[in-house]
């Protein structure tokens, strides 16, 4: 069982997105037939990995420090998304389960997840 400790300070929004992190974690779990794609949204980057559960191991992963883009918002999160499926491919990994980690499935989370669908992954 997962637990995260929210503090006083806190902010409402990021307590709130923990919290849902947590109710997709007791669902979502990654296995050797189907890895879990985990993305991460920060104010200015994206990343995105393949992970093993059953293992503990990261089997790949795409970042948008990696790809030295000039694009921002919603074409980088593409990129990343074709990144990370290009390298899940090249490890013979076709089915993943798709973890939000908490954030809202819009905007660049969901074009993520539409460009690894495109590069050719499914979930």
């Amino acid at each position: 069982m997962m637990k995260i400790k929210v503090r006083k300070h806190t902010a409402e929004r990021k307590a709130n997105r923990l919290k849902k992190k947590i109710r997709i974690r007791k669902t979502v779990k990654g296995t050797d037939e189907r890895p879990r794609l985990v993305v991460f949204r920060s104010a200015s980057h994206m990343y995105a990995q393949v992970v093993n559960d059953v293992k503990g191991v990261t089997l790949a992963s795409a970042s948008s420090l990696v790809l030295k883009s000039d694009t921002t918002g919603v074409d980088l999160a593409k990129a990343v998304g074709l990144e990370v499926a290009k390298a899940a491919l090249s490890k013979n990994i076709k089915n993943v389960v798709f973890d939000r980690n908490g954030f809202i499935y819009h905007g660049r989370v969901k074009a993520l997840a539409d460009a690894a669908r495109e590069g050719g992954l499914n979930f």
